[in-house]
């Protein structure tokens, strides 16, 4: 995110550093990300009767996606290590698409946003759901990644258009 015309990740020199959040006051901040993965009808309904060789496809993909969130400064440089308070990752059938639809939600009470890790849960998520049914179509797309919503801090809320 930009402070008026510059990236508050780079210095005056344009070399990355961790911003200093001291300063900044503690709130409740949260975030929820959404996106999807696109597949054949054969493939969400084998992941819907909990038929895939890898076993509760649904299950575990959740589980990777809240595991990820908890580890989002470990994968992307300058990120903050962040005491979470909440991560829920929630996964839905679209049958028109046909396909699956994950959003996560992230949440603490603190000095740096929570947008990132849930960025995080969803790509891992959705790579999670890929990987357990890949050897049946390795067609699926994954898409739509995206912040849908936050709150807190000092540039408040955003809701996606």
């Amino acid at each position: 995110m930009a402070t008026g015309d510059r990236l508050t990740h780079l210095d005056e020199t344009g070399s990355a550093n961790m911003v200093d959040v001291s300063s900044k006051d503690v709130t409740t901040r949260t975030a929820i990300a959404g996106g999807s993965v696109q597949m054949a009808r054969e493939t969400l309904d084998m992941i819907i009767s909990g038929n895939a060789k890898k076993g509760d496809v649904i299950g575990t993909a959740r589980l990777a996606g809240i595991m990820a969130a908890k580890k989002t400064h470990d994968l992307i440089p300058l990120c903050h290590p962040l005491a979470l308070s909440k991560v829920a990752v929630d996964i839905e059938v679209d049958e028109e698409l046909p396909g699956l639809q994950v959003r996560a939600l992230a949440k603490l009470a603190g000095q740096t946003g929570v947008e990132m890790e849930a960025l995080t849960a969803v790509s891992v998520t959705c790579l999670t759901i890929y990987d357990m049914a890949k050897a049946v179509d390795r067609s699926m797309t994954i898409s739509g990644v995206r912040l849908l919503e936050k709150t807190g801090g000092q540039s408040g809320s955003y809701i996606a258009e």
